[in-house]
């Protein structure tokens, strides 16, 4: 695939090297010559020293073979402004990088649509989900985030005291927003219909909007609704432990961040709502010990500096903390720590350069759709409805889906749901669709 990446920075960089291992066709546009020097001695493609949004350097790279565009610089300007010229000139599909900040806006504009962009996301975000789903699902077997965060995936084990057992799902009233996509039990795997019917022990895969969907869980595993959620301790209030602390407040759980600065200590304290924010140096054993650290179920480690953080979990771990997590930049330096750091108490590391790479991987086909993620025998697919085709115009109802079928998130501008019957398609929504092999072909038909 011929692949075109603006900013040779931390992730552009990480992109560019795991791109061209894959041989792919990359080539690179940096500003900073010193950087783009550096990368040409560890990729084959070409590098290009000049600014993303120049049209002279977008021609250099060779921007009318480009199959897909990456901007991933620190700015968002430069990304926006690159993304949006590149769809202009006919690149089928442009990803943007963006600040957390102009992501947290999207539900009150369509920057995507706006600027013509496939795809914005924030490596802060996508990292602060990662380090999210060990605290918010800690019994989940899978978790993931569709439709810009407004829609989860979960794959949980159902409990045979469920009330749920033994009944069609036909009968059963799950919340709104909510539905059971597929059954997995004795190795099998059946997209749901109907007519299925749950027994204790399957691994079913439930899709929702992520507060509905905390209500399915726990019908299923036949866990009350705690009213103190777990104790979750942050260490550094930048982006990932704002990012981090916005999330898991709306799941109840009881947040501390730790900030050496006090400007930004301040900040934080205004615009978290039910966070403790603490100004102080958690580096310091004796500042760990006066906040009782040992006592909270969850350390997660998330300043800027690996260092910092491993250390900070070492002595988190040290004074009793169950749990420890950390934020590690260095993709191969987290999968060291993600391997053997439970012997000192780190259950899981996090790079954002990986989860970035992960989040981008998706799109890196030369096929219409995305493969949002493999599930037993099936797929969840992303893709968009074609003007024309059988989907256009029609409701989710008025459709003979195939069997082994099922949508699972409709994405119209900035709206996303998990529809119901009644839900109009209309050419340019995203579909979410958890779809069996056989199935596959079929449902591809009537949406293109």
């Amino acid at each position: 695939m011929n692949i075109i990446i603006v900013g040779a920075g931390e992730i552009g960089r990480h992109l560019a090297i795991e791109l061209s291992r894959q041989d792919h066709v990359v080539s690179v546009i940096e500003n900073d010559a010193a950087a783009a020097a550096e990368l040409q001695n560890e990729i084959e493609g070409k590098v290009v020293v000049g600014d993303g949004s120049s049209v002279n350097a977008l021609a250099e790279a060779n921007i009318g073979e480009c199959e897909l565009f990456l901007s991933l610089t620190s700015e968002n300007s430069v990304n926006l402004i690159s993304a949006s010229m590149v769809k202009s000139m006919g690149v089928e599909r442009v990803i943007s990088r963006v600040h957390p900040g102009l992501q947290r806006e999207e539900w009150l504009f369509d920057f995507r649509g706006h600027f013509g962009i496939d795809h914005i996301f924030s490596s802060e975000r996508l990292a602060a989900i990662e380090l999210a789903k060990f605290i918010r699902n800690p019994d989940s077997l899978v978790v993931e985030e569709i439709a810009r965060g407004r829609i989860e995936l979960q794959q949980v084990r159902v409990s045979p005291d469920s009330d749920e057992v033994g009944h069609p799902l036909k009968s059963l009233k799950f919340p709104a927003n909510t539905r059971v996509a597929l059954i997995s039990r004795d190795g099998k795997h059946e997209v749901a219909h109907a007519d299925s019917v749950l027994e204790g022990g399957d691994i079913v895969t439930v899709f929702g909007a992520p507060r509905k969907l905390r209500t399915l869980v726990e019908r299923l595993q036949k866990e009350a609704h705690l009213k103190e959620g777990p104790r979750v301790v942050i260490f550094g209030g930048g982006e990932y432990g704002f990012s981090l602390a916005q999330m898991l407040e709306s799941w109840n759980c009881r947040v501390r961040i730790f900030e050496r600065d006090p400007d930004l200590a301040r900040e934080l304290t205004d615009r978290l709502s039910n966070t403790t924010v603490i100004n102080a140096d958690a580096t310091s054993v004796a500042e760990l010990e006066d906040e009782q650290v040992g006592e909270a179920d969850f350390f997660v480690a998330a300043s800027r500096s690996d260092e910092d953080n491993v250390m900070t979990c070492l002595q988190a771990h040290n004074l009793g903390t169950k749990n420890c997590l950390t934020l590690i930049h260095r993709a191969d330096y987290a999968k060291a720590i993600s391997t053997s750091g439970r012997h000192f108490g780190v259950v899981a590391a996090v790079s954002p350069r990986e989860a970035s790479r992960k989040e981008i991987s998706r799109y890196v086909t030369t096929q219409r759709f995305h493969v949002v993620r493999k599930l037993g025998d099936g797929i969840v697919l992303q893709t968009h409805i074609a003007k024309g085709s059988k989907a256009d115009g029609k409701t989710v109802g008025e459709l003979n889906w195939p069997e082994g079928c099922v949508v699972v998130g409709l994405l119209k501008g900035i709206q996303a749901i998990v529809p119901g019957a009644d839900a109009e398609l209309s050419a340019g929504d995203q579909v979410f669709a958890m779809v069996a092999d056989k199935a596959e072909k079929k449902f591809l038909k009537l949406i293109h």
